[in-house]
């Protein structure tokens, strides 16, 4: 494993915070100082981080939490606008979670945290589906519908998206669900789930078609539900719903082995 990415798996740091730590030379791998964040750290190698050993995390342990992200919160470590993210929001015992996946500023809802980086990884590249809850500015169109149906692929995936975003091209999947919930003048209110998590998919999606969003709340991610959970609160999982993460890891964990050795 490169040394970033075992500092940022076995401690409170990210893997961008592992850099700079490693860069300072504050890393010492055997009692040597090491500034090369791909050193990929071997069996038996003894981290420290300032003098203090680096403890591997056993491979079952993890705490998850789901929180409802309020609207106007952004969803990262610091913002160079002074903006509010989660970290000003959660308590202090969270500051190190990883979040699975982001909302946007605008957007609200199920956050998923983790303090161990590999789940929080596997369950942003899995297929597990997400639901949410939308209001756009525009009737649901034979186009639209099409596009939910048979999936999308976008050479200039920029409307929706933000703008000192870099990415143009963009492939959607077929949605899984979509329920209409209401129709009020324009405004159309809808429930879609889509099994991927890329940048503002949804906003680019109906972006395509001419279509803002003016509301967007996720309301579940797999098997976890928001239901009631108030705003800018959280809750642990619960005995059930780690019970079906451990399926879930063990499953996914399995797939990532399977690829691996495909490509040998």
């Amino acid at each position: 494993m490169r040394l970033n990415k075992y500092i940022s798996h076995n401690t409170k740091y990210s893997r961008r915070e592992a850099d700079r730590l490693i860069e300072a030379g504050e890393v010492s791998i055997n009692r040597r100082v090491v500034k090369e964040y791909g050193y990929e750290v071997q069996p038996g190698d003894r981290v420290a981080f300032k003098g203090r050993p680096v403890i591997p995390r056993k491979r079952g342990e993890v705490t998850m939490v789901v929180y409802h992200k309020p609207r106007g919160v952004l969803v990262t470590k610091k913002d160079d606008r002074g903006r509010a993210t989660i970290y000003h929001k959660l308590p202090g015992k969270f500051r190190h979670f990883i979040p699975v996946g982001r909302l946007d500023y605008a957007s609200e809802g199920l956050l998923l945290l983790t303090d161990n980086p590999e789940v929080a990884d596997l369950l942003m590249r899995s297929s597990l589906p997400r639901s949410y809850n939308l209001k756009i500015d525009k009737p649901l169109s034979p186009e639209m519908i099409e596009a939910m149906e048979k999936g999308l692929v976008l050479e200039d995936a920029r409307e929706g998206g933000h703008e000192k975003s870099r990415i143009r091209r963009m492939e959607f999947a077929p949605f899984q669900e979509v329920v209409v919930r209401g129709q009020s003048g324009k405004n159309t209110k809808l429930r879609v789930t889509i099994t991927e998590g890329k940048n503002r998919e949804l906003r680019r999606f109906f972006g395509h078609f001419g279509a803002k969003i003016l509301d967007l709340k996720r309301v579940s991610f797999g098997e976890i539900e928001l239901n009631n959970l108030p705003e800018n609160k959280t809750r642990y999982f619960t005995r059930q719903e780690y019970d079906s993460l451990h399926k879930f890891l063990k499953e996914a964990r399995k797939d990532d082995k399977n690829r691996a050795e495909e490509q040998l």
